[in-house]
């Protein structure tokens, strides 16, 4: 608690200070998962826009919060609100879907360069049954793999994280005795392993230590050379987790709010671990001492954010694009958020 509030404390300041160097700057906070695209589209954005858009991925749970408390123009997260979740906020909220990424299960093994799982036996694994990496069904599953005689670490997320939702939302529509035993959400209490803060963090700890296995946002266990596992479809195709398999589970059929998940999707050549990443706003944002100037800017950038240079950007930090008729539902959801009532974007 302490943490966070220094650094909204500091986001604060910096803002304040910012705005009077520089016009306008807007704040954000939340999900790490998206983070490596989100900083790289705000710095060109701070080119071509002249505003500074300060970001601190801080998990989707603390997003959340910082929206809640009003202390950010923007959350950002990789969890949906639930109807529930929703109305717990000071007001009405959109969800604005960004790009969509993949949580892969990375994992450390020498020698090793790749094995696939089906859902029942990245199901044992994650709940301690299967606990070696020479067992029998991981053998059977991987004939010509030499696996060691080696124990499995399984590496978790110690925050509340929208990563740990897709991961588990996933789990849950796999496995029965998961949904009723561990269920989903931002945290859950994983029945063995080891936690660590972030997708860095459970990314650092996998790479670290032999034998490890996790769940990270695909772009970190790229950008670390950490392997990851086919992972079994719907169709029963083994999957590995790419830009274009990412795609593919998004193009499906996305309700008018684009509160949806994509995991386990049927389609075929679908990776079954992906789904949107969220920017959330207000409907309404005349609010505490916000002006009208600080709520056009803010819309203006979500706006860009989903548009076809901003989403080129996405490819190059390994996230999917969102697909045309998304970012065209995203577009028509931020024309209806308003100041003093009276709709901000033409």
């Amino acid at each position: 608690m302490i943490k966070k509030n220094l650094f909204l404390g500091l986001l604060i300041l910096l803002v304040s200070i910012s705005s009077s160097v520089k016009g306008q700057t807007l704040s954000g906070a939340g999900a790490t998962f998206p983070e490596p695209f989100y900083n790289t589209a705000f710095r060109q954005y701070d080119e071509v826009a002249k505003i500074k858009v300060n970001y601190g991925g801080i998990g989707s749970g603390g997003g959340i919060r910082s929206l809640k408390d009003k202390v950010v123009d923007f959350g950002a997260s990789d969890a949906f609100l639930s109807n529930e979740e929703m109305k717990t906020m000071p007001a009405a909220i959109v969800h604005i879907p960004t790009c969509s990424g993949a949580v892969v299960v990375a994992y450390n093994l020498a020698g090793v360069r790749q094995i696939k799982l089906t859902p029942d036996a990245l199901i044992k694994i994650f709940m301690g049954a299967i606990k070696n990496w020479n067992d029998p069904t991981l053998r059977r599953l991987n004939p010509g793999v030499k696996f060691p005689n080696k124990a499995i670490t399984v590496v978790y997320r110690a925050d509340g994280s929208g990563t740990t939702n897709m991961f588990t939302d996933y789990l849950t529509k796999v496995s029965a005795v998961w949904k009723s035993r561990i269920g989903s959400g931002k945290t859950v209490r994983f029945p063995v392993g080891v936690a660590a803060k972030g997708n860095p963090g459970v990314a650092g700890v996998i790479r670290s230590t032999a034998g490890a296995i996790g769940y990270v946002g695909s772009e970190y266990a790229f950008a670390e050379k950490i392997s990851s596992a086919l992972i079994q479809n719907k169709s029963g195709r083994f999957i590995k987790a790419s830009i274009a398999s990412t795609s593919a589970a998004g193009k499906g059929h996305i309700p008018a709010d684009t509160r949806v998940m994509l995991t386990n999707s049927s389609a075929p050549t679908a990776y079954p671990i992906a789904g949107f990443t969220w920017l959330i706003i207000y409907k309404e944002q005349h609010y505490g001492n916000r002006t009208l100037a600080q709520a056009q800017q803010t819309l203006r950038l979500l706006d860009w954010m989903v548009s076809r240079n901003a989403q080129a950007f996405a490819s190059r930090t390994n996230y999917a694009p969102l697909p045309a008729s998304v970012a065209n539902r995203a577009k028509a959801i931020l024309r209806t958020v308003t100041y003093n009532g009276k709709r901000i974007l033409k």
